[in-house]
């Protein structure tokens, strides 16, 4: 093959070919007796798996470590390899269709905080008379972050307990008490005498499994430290002691 019909091939610009061969990633083929490069099957299978590497947001230089890996490969594992790698894309594209599908259809992914998951989606759509209350609107927030920032199966486990607080007989109500007595909470004093009242009716909705045993839950867990920095004084109290209620029934 020419180079523009390596490139065609693969889909990618004769001059990203020329850049990989600068950069030691795609080998020099050998050249024809008119001085034209000849590549072979082997060049686009490299050049394919390079396109799929950087696509997959890896750098030049983690591209290098990985072809490095597959030096001592044939053929067929390299291939295989690229299948894999063409077959994950596939069913993260699917996936993300998936998730679009849903929130479209979902009033809850298009909310402020959104897009969100179709499990967060469901759980604002369950609290949605909530968010006349400044903390819900808050907690919303801070709930829209973790459903970001979270492994799926993390994030999957933490909107399920969610949803089973707040799905359990009398859920609701108490999930309204305890925004109620957070939002009085607001401007107020850590020493406040409302705050024991507060953390308590708060650690009543933490749901069982939220912490780990181990969890760290001083200002050292740096997002613990930015939480409460984000809260009036009176409720980020509420809040370290609400924790450490729960922390306490798992000791």
């Amino acid at each position: 093959m020419r180079i523009g019909e390596l490139a065609a091939a693969v889909g990618v610009t004769t001059r990203a070919v020329r850049h990989y061969h600068h950069l030691g990633l795609l080998p020099e083929p050998g050249r024809l007796g008119n001085g034209y490069r000849d590549y072979t099957l082997r060049h686009a299978v490299v050049l394919a798996r390079i396109r799929r590497l950087t696509e997959l947001g890896l750098g030049l230089a983690e591209v290098r470590d990985v072809l490095a890996d597959d030096a001592g490969k044939d053929l067929a594992e390299v291939l295989a390899e690229l299948d894999e790698d063409l077959a994950r894309q596939e069913e993260a594209l699917r996936e993300r269709r998936a998730r679009l599908r849903t929130l479209r259809e979902s009033e809850g992914g298009t909310a402020a905080e959104g897009p969100v998951s179709p499990e967060l989606a469901a759980l604002f759509r369950d609290t949605a008379h909530l968010t006349d209350s400044p903390m819900a609107t808050k907690d919303r927030e801070i709930l829209a972050l973790l459903d970001t920032s979270a492994p799926t199966e993390e994030r999957e486990r933490l909107m399920g307990l969610m949803s089973g607080v707040v799905g359990a007989p009398g859920g609701l109500e108490r999930a309204r008490d305890v925004y109620r007595l957070l939002d009085e909470l607001d401007g107020a004093g850590a020493d406040d005498p409302r705050v024991d009242e507060a953390a308590r009716a708060l650690a009543e909705c933490v749901p069982a499994g939220l912490l780990p045993e181990d969890a760290v839950l001083d200002e050292s867990n740096s997002f613990l430290a930015a939480l409460y920095a984000d809260f009036a004084p009176a409720q980020a109290e509420a809040l370290r002691r609400a924790l450490r209620i729960v922390a306490e029934g798992l000791a």
